[in-house]
């Protein structure tokens, strides 16, 4: 049975009678973590909200035993099988497992191995997890997540130019999230809010070291998470700090100083955490490139 399901015409064994009934199951079995293969998953099940579907994640499957707790579960709860193996015969005996279940099944990692293989000219070291080694990468991460922790929302000022990254906006930005997103790619991103009164750092606006980005929204937009969030808080929900006049002035001057210090700007108002995050990781690539160009 091929990895990859050929495109035809004709009607797929594949696919059950009852295509419009639900739920439909779908399994990820994996030899390491399961997390290339559930972020996978998530992003290509996004295109079919409509769609009634149960995930069942087989993470560490790397023995004879393990791969037989799964197919039990499959004649059990038959469904599309996706899958990262890298042993040989576990992925041969998945393949002919699902081929006799009547079951399709989809390596996601086979045609970018292929490609890679080709392009190298050499294979892989076939070993499992190979990409949660306890190499300088991670250490860099933890690190870059242990800085964003004591450098969140304005926290220990005097050591952000040690950032590489320094989020700046009104509360209610995604200042954070974005953060942590961006610590877990190693990016060490320390955020300030921009708080009517207070002023800022006194170093941030003359940095040159760190790339700085403002994030921004719609006032409507800020006036609604934050009174969902003084209703989380149980505060009063009529304050200064929700008035959409008040907010709209706020937005309006954190503008203006963004326009001033030439500062790139992100609108997130109808960006999701991991979109911010991908704008901000091209501006830091862009802004990394001319600090070694001006270095050369």
């Amino acid at each position: 049975m091929s990895d990859t399901p050929s495109v035809n015409l004709s009607p797929d064994p594949y696919v059950s009678a009852a295509t419009s009934e639900g739920p439909f199951h779908i399994h990820l079995v994996s030899d390491a973590t399961g997390e290339t293969l559930h972020s996978v998953a998530r992003a290509c099940l996004a295109q079919f909200e409509q769609v009634e579907v149960r995930e069942h994640l087989w993470p560490l499957v790397r023995t004879e035993n393990a791969l037989r707790l799964v197919v039990d579960h499959l004649e059990k709860h038959p469904g599309l099988v996706i899958y990262t193996m890298v042993n040989t015969k576990l992925r041969t005996d998945l393949r002919r497992e699902c081929a006799r279940l009547g079951l399709r099944s989809v390596s996601v990692l086979d045609p970018v191995m292929r490609a890679l293989t080709a392009t190298f000219g050499m294979g892989g070291a076939n070993q499992p997890g190979r990409q949660h080694v306890l190499d300088a990468e991670y250490f860099h991460r933890i690190e870059a997540m242990n800085y964003v922790m004591s450098h969140d929302d304005g926290q220990m000022p005097t050591d952000l130019a040690q950032a590489d990254v320094i989020l700046i906006g009104v509360s209610r930005t995604s200042k954070t999230p974005t953060s942590i997103y961006l610590a877990n790619r190693g990016v060490k991103t320390a955020n300030v809010p921009i708080v009517p009164g207070i002023p800022l750092p006194p170093d941030i606006e003359t940095m040159r070291g760190p790339l700085i980005v403002a994030l921004t929204n719609s006032p409507e937009r800020l006036v609604e998470l934050r009174r969902n969030r003084l209703l989380m808080l149980k505060q009063d929900a009529h304050t200064d700090y929700v008035d959409l006049e008040l907010v709209r002035r706020e937005v309006a001057d954190a503008r203006k100083l963004f326009s001033r210090k030439g500062w790139p700007v992100i609108d997130v108002t109808r960006r999701s955490i991991e979109e911010t995050a991908a704008a901000v990781l091209q501006l830091l690539a862009a802004h990394q490139e001319r600090a070694h160009e001006a270095a050369d």
